[in-house]
């Protein structure tokens, strides 16, 4: 269906610690919208600490949606998510004519916004268990497990080619979605109009605030989150930052203290790659994290000005 000029998804996207949930909360309440969350770490109940869930006080100043919705023992994917975050999208637009979107996760945005249209990145925590498979137990586990998830694909490889079966697997399992409904695919409509704002800050004072972050993440009791995860810590839900190192803690294979600062730098890589995910995308306006709101808002008007005259 083609773009409607009468429907706006404001996303707000950045690194971690840099301010997305309070300028989404702003937009919300002067924009009278609802939230979605796209950040793949906060759709699981059982984590909120390490995961910078946001505060009772700011759920309860705008309405949420995908914020703890999941359970880490729940298989969810990126192409479940846009499945679902479109139908709430339908849902919310008949009730107003903007949504605001808030997230670090690049691939959850692309997903909403322009549809797995193309082959997407992926966690590169499953190509590294699929080598493991390959080492652990031969290329025909893998080529089993192709034939189960693509047999279009799997009929169509080649089948000897361990690089070519990886590839289509990471695919399989990181979005959901068969490998070869990728090829050709033309890109997804949508019935809204996409108006993306990036928020920035100078490497330095992105570094001390997520540094700061994990201090009071810390004082509020992530350790004794972690250790009431350590038990389900295969899970693939938890093999991410902050959680990670505390097991490796638990397991008595590094110190508490080395494990704290393992998350903290461990936490700038991953900013870091957000970072670089999203300069990318040329379609998004950037702003430091210190401008005002008011400013931004001036600026998402005047866009939707401009379409609706268009």
């Amino acid at each position: 269906m083609p773009a409607s000029k009468n429907n706006f998804l404001i996303t707000i996207v950045g690194p971690t610690a840099i301010g997305k949930t309070a300028l989404s909360i702003q937009l919300a309440n002067y924009f009278n919208a609802e939230i979605i969350s796209c950040d793949s770490r906060q759709f699981f109940k059982e984590m909120s600490i390490g995961t910078a869930v946001p505060s009772e006080d700011e759920l309860s100043a705008a309405k949420h949606h995908f914020i703890q919705n999941r359970s880490i023992f729940d298989a969810y994917n990126v192409g479940e998510f846009e499945r679902d975050a479109l139908k709430k999208l339908s849902e919310l637009f008949l009730e107003s004519n903007i949504v605001i979107m808030v997230g670090g996760s690049g691939l959850y945005v692309d997903a909403v916004i322009d549809g797995l249209d193309e082959f997407p990145d992926v966690d590169p925590a499953i190509r590294e268990q699929l080598n493991t498979g390959l080492k652990e137990n031969g290329i025909e586990s893998l080529q089993e497990k192709l034939k189960e998830l693509d047999p279009q694909t799997y009929q169509n490889i080649t089948i000897d080619n361990p690089h070519r079966i990886i590839r289509a697997l990471e695919i399989c399992i990181g979005t959901g979605k068969t490998y070869s409904s990728f090829k050709n695919k033309p890109k997804a409509s949508r019935n809204f109009q996409s108006i993306k704002i990036g928020l920035t800050a100078e490497r330095e004072i992105l570094y001390d605030r997520i540094n700061q972050r994990l201090d009071s993440m810390i004082a509020h009791g992530l350790i004794d989150e972690a250790k009431s995860l350590y038990s389900n810590r295969e899970l693939n839900a938890l093999q991410t930052v902050g959680y990670r190192e505390l097991f490796s803690f638990f397991d008595k294979t590094i110190s508490k203290e080395f494990a704290i600062e393992e998350i903290k730098k461990n936490t700038r890589r991953f900013a870091k790659r957000q970072i670089t995910w999203f300069k990318k995308d040329e379609k998004i306006t950037w702003f430091d994290f210190k401008s005002e709101h008011k400013q931004i808002i001036k600026f998402i008007e005047n866009i939707i000005l401009l379409v609706k005259n268009s």
